[in-house]
């Protein structure tokens, strides 16, 4: 069977994968010029940067996915656990590492917040109870026919808590502030604000903490590398620069793609890691789709972009280890800024993942590569990337140099940024978002586009604005799901 794959991003490279595993003839068609979609790679005077996802989590689905194609991950990738996970900077200058080992993560919360040392246990168990609750039912379940909804638990569906808010949720188990804002940080890993999202999403600290999170040797990025270098071995065949016109349809069914060149290309199926209100407000021919389907998929909320600024400087900060988080003042402010009023936060909360911390050849010798992300609102008329990219991230490094970075302006040999522009003007992803889909609503987690066009025969969506979600291990999972539609549906 002859595949084309719309985009060479981590879903579709997931997808060619599995399809040329089983012996079809796939063809994936990129806009860009390499593989990786968002999860890229930037390199300069000696620091490299990955520009995407920074810490990897449910490392076994994607074993699964090497192993489903007669190959070993291991072979491919080093995985390895970080201590601490994650270093937390507090306004008050309070910090809080929070370590792979449970019993170390307790002495430091025994030390600055004994109140709540217990219920970061039981608050764990809560999280875990989620994950048990939903893994089946709606992360593995492709959720598109009534076969996969007879199979949901009704009692676990309404045990998911997803009547609240994470934030309320959070506020009723801990009375310390510093672990409230340490457990409501984890919604921004799929772009949605914890005072809007359903309690649902508590689920996310079971998955780093429980499960654990890793960083692969050499960056993030060699899990693209490893995935193209996969697609290769089993005979896939990239195209780069390679820009989609539009999916060419026939009698409601995908026969093929168009590229802007003019170049037609038959396919028995067409795959589309594209952004899916992309690809059905854009790709799709209107004669093939009702103006009413557009129309809905272009309201469809999007979840929250980020501003990114890159800096090489020539020095080590002791107090940074891999992964670090500076909080801000006033939580809710920030949130409510970033997703009601849809500008930039005055006073941001800061993620830095300095990479050199584990990777030493990451920058050269007494330097450091720091990568920072600050949540950011998806594009608008609010607010103008074209006037404020420069100053922006001089605020940024000011109020590093503000919270102990010293004299970090005066360090700097390598600044590049990406605006939410950017992320819109490479990958096409709706209105410059991040993560796809926003999860601000109770179910809008459960009601992200499928992964099969119920219109259109033979098209079928993956990737992190499709279902289950955004992050590494749901963009490959909406792969897998994606595969088990094409049988069920062949």
């Amino acid at each position: 069977m002859k595949v084309s794959v719309i985009g060479a991003g981590l879903g579709g490279l997931s997808a060619a994968c599995l399809l040329a595993a089983q012996g079809h003839q796939v063809s994936v068609f990129e806009k860009n010029r390499n593989t990786g979609g968002k999860m890229n790679v930037f390199e300069s005077e000696g620091f490299r940067f990955d520009t995407g996802p920074s810490l990897l989590t449910m490392p076994f689905i994607i074993e699964k996915l090497f192993k489903e194609c007669g190959a070993d991950m291991d072979e491919y990738l080093s995985l390895t656990p970080l201590d601490p996970i994650c270093k937390y900077f507090y306004p008050d200058g309070t910090i809080f590492n929070n370590y792979e080992d449970k019993q170390a993560t307790k002495a430091e919360i025994e030390s600055i917040a004994p109140e709540d040392a217990d219920s970061y246990s039981s608050f764990l168990n809560y999280a875990e109870s989620l994950y048990q609750k939903t893994a089946d039912a709606f992360i593995f379940n492709p959720l598109f026919g009534f076969k996969d909804l007879k199979e949901l638990d009704l009692l676990s569906f309404f045990g998911i808590d997803a009547f609240t808010t994470v934030s309320k949720r959070v506020d009723s188990t801990f009375k310390s502030s510093y672990l409230k804002k340490f457990f409501k940080r984890f919604t921004t890993y799929n772009g949605s604000s914890p005072y809007l999202a359903p309690a649902t999403l508590n689920v996310i600290p079971h998955v780093e903490i429980n499960q654990g999170g890793f960083y692969v040797q050499g960056g993030l990025y060699k899990v693209a590398e490893a995935f193209t270098s996969l697609a290769e071995t089993l005979g896939v065949e990239f195209h780069f620069n390679a820009e989609i016109k539009q999916i060419v349809v026939e009698n409601a069914k995908a026969v093929g793609i168009e590229l802007k060149s003019g170049k037609r290309i038959k396919s028995e199926i067409v795959i589309s890691n594209s952004d899916a209100t992309e690809t059905i407000a854009n790709l799709l021919p209107n004669f093939s789709i009702s103006s009413r389907r557009k129309e809905k998929a272009k309201s469809i909320e999007p979840s929250c972009s980020g501003f990114v600024l890159m800096l090489g400087v020539d020095k080590k900060y002791e107090q940074l280890v891999h992964h670090n988080i500076f909080f801000s003042e006033n939580y809710e402010r920030e949130f409510h800024q970033i997703f009601n009023k849809k500008v930039m936060p005055d006073e941001p909360t800061i993620y830095i993942a300095n990479t050199s911390y584990s990777d030493p050849h990451h920058a050269p010798e007494n330097s450091s590569n720091l990568f920072i992300l600050v949540n950011a609102p998806y594009l608008s008329e609010q607010y103008n990337w074209d006037e404020q990219e420069t100053a922006y991230g001089n605020k940024i490094i000011k109020k590093l140099e503000h919270h102990g970075l010293g004299n970090l302006s005066e360090h700097i040999r390598v600044r590049k940024s990406i605006t939410p522009k950017d992320f819109y003007t490479k990958y096409l992803s709706n209105k410059g978002s991040i993560y796809g889909t926003s999860s601000n609503s109770k179910f809008s987690a459960f009601l992200r586009p499928r992964n099969k066009s119920r219109e259109i025969d033979k098209l079928y969506f993956v990737g992190g604005s499709t279902h289950p979600g955004g992050g590494i291990p749901l963009v490959v999972q909406s792969a897998f799901n994606a595969l088990e539609l094409i049988a069920r549906y062949k």
